[in-house]
């Protein structure tokens, strides 16, 4: 079974990911350093996270299941390091304004 989840942090900030096991103890690879920025030492020693499939298939290919995640990480913003830890795919600037 292959799944895109969305893990959500205790300070409301999310992260995307794919696993093509869908292993219950994966929890993707966002960087644990830009993580542990947000938190205080006493922050970190009662750590709780939430981790919600948001789509899933069995017979989806890897590429399917990548686009799909893709899609979902500019869908949640989480590429936005104010609201997640994605940090790929990019995030797309906006158009300036004209004038």
């Amino acid at each position: 079974m292959k799944v895109v989840y969305k893990i959500t942090y205790p300070n409301g900030k999310i992260y995307i990911g794919s696993d093509s096991t869908d292993s219950a103890n994966y929890f993707g690879s966002a960087s644990s350093k830009i993580i542990a920025l947000d938190f205080s030492r006493s922050e970190l020693r009662d750590f709780t996270v939430r981790k919600e499939i948001l789509w899933e298939s069995g017979d989806a290919d890897a590429s399917e299941m990548r686009r799909v995640e893709v899609d979902m990480i500019r869908k949640h913003n989480s590429n936005d390091p104010a609201k997640g830890y994605n940090r790929w795919p990019r995030q797309r600037r906006a158009d300036p304004e004209p004038g």
